[in-house]
């Protein structure tokens, strides 16, 4: 393959410093879903270990359990989707802690878990993203707390998800989490952490932030579609290939829409060349087509999204061209696409 993610590590580590800093007091859960949005999980993690993240989120078990073997005792590790027991098991085993917004998954763990697990009980807030209805969060937080007696859990936190569309439906969803929690400690139950707010919430809207903040994207650099750009963040990532063939007025690169690039692409951006911005002209199967500049030779190297220094769009520009989020065009990246990494 003819093309590479290059993944600029102090500028991750200088993305994630600046989120830091943002949220505190509250600390930030650094979200490294999709193998850290198509990053390269085990290099991204242990960059953040180096500027002091002490939380991960994971969406699934397989990855949380990769995170932990870097991790080890420094950080902790959330998982949040519903499985059944053999990941229970798995995710219990590294010491992972689970979320859980459905009561027969609270059995579930507690029915595996050799000793207390540790859980996050999510309450509905008005997302449908799972989480226990409010009507029946009162039953939920009360067998939560007799499970946690019966040493079977340990209610390490309070959670849920918001939808971030309108600054007065996320007023509702944290009044709704708010009286959630105060039912909670009505039940007996003490949580150490609580966490609500996402990216744009969090960055935003200090009153969100509780004790933890999930980040994902900005982390990674990648704004929010629509959004402004964002004090101290900068993409880390740049996806560059190189000059297969040139012709009278356009060149053909070695990516294609079979390694991801979006095929609807071809005609909305401009892409990075020696030359500077060059519309794409066309998204093939294997190659893209790309408009030409004076001198262009095989081997040159064109950056399809990325900081911006060679003239091309960030992946939130492209995303935005094709009316998705901005890390789309990162997550739809072959994982055959070498990741190469600088300054470790």
């Amino acid at each position: 393959m003819n093309a590479e993610l290059r993944v600029d590590l102090a500028r991750l580590r200088a993305n994630i410093t600046a989120v830091q800093d943002r949220l505190r007091p509250a600390e930030l859960m650094m979200v490294v879903k999709d193998d850290a949005y198509g990053h390269g999980l085990e290099p991204v993690v242990d960059s953040a270990l180096a500027v002091g993240v002490t939380w991960f989120g994971a969406f699934d078990v397989p990855t949380a359990v990769r995170t932990a073997a870097v991790t080890g005792s420094r950080a902790r590790v959330f998982a949040w989707l519903t499985v059944g027991e053999d990941e229970i098991a798995a995710a219990l085993a590294a010491g992972i802690e689970l979320g859980v917004g459905d009561a027969d998954y609270l059995e579930r763990i507690a029915r595996v878990a050799p000793a207390p697990a540790a859980v996050h009980l999510k309450i509905d807030t008005g997302l449908h993203r799972n989480g226990v209805r409010p009507e029946a969060w009162p039953a939920f937080v009360q067998r939560a707390a007799a499970l946690e007696a019966a040493g079977r859990v340990r209610v390490a936190g309070i959670w849920s998800h918001i939808a971030e569309a309108s600054d007065a439906e996320d007023d509702v969803s944290r009044a709704l989490f708010d009286t959630a929690v105060a039912a909670a400690h009505s039940a007996g139950l003490a949580p150490e952490v609580l966490h609500l707010a996402a990216s744009a919430a969090g960055w935003a809207r200090p009153e969100f932030r509780y004790d933890v903040v999930r980040v994902g994207a900005f982390c990674y650099g990648v704004r929010s579609a629509g959004g402004p750009d964002l004090d101290g963040i900068a993409p880390a990532a740049a996806l560059v290939a190189r000059v297969e063939a040139v012709g009278a007025d356009s060149v053909r690169i070695g990516v294609g829409a079979l390694d991801g690039v979006p095929s609807t692409l071809g005609g909305r951006i401009d892409v990075g060349t020696p030359a500077g911005a060059r519309e794409l002209r066309a998204v093939g199967p294997v190659e893209c087509v790309v408009a030409s500049w004076p001198g262009a030779a095989v081997g040159d190297e064109v950056t399809i999204f990325g900081p911006g220094t060679a003239g091309e769009g960030s992946a939130t520009d492209l995303g935005e061209a094709i009316d998705t989020v901005g890390e789309e065009p990162l997550l739809r990246l072959s994982p055959l696409i070498p990741r190469a990494y600088e300054n470790r």
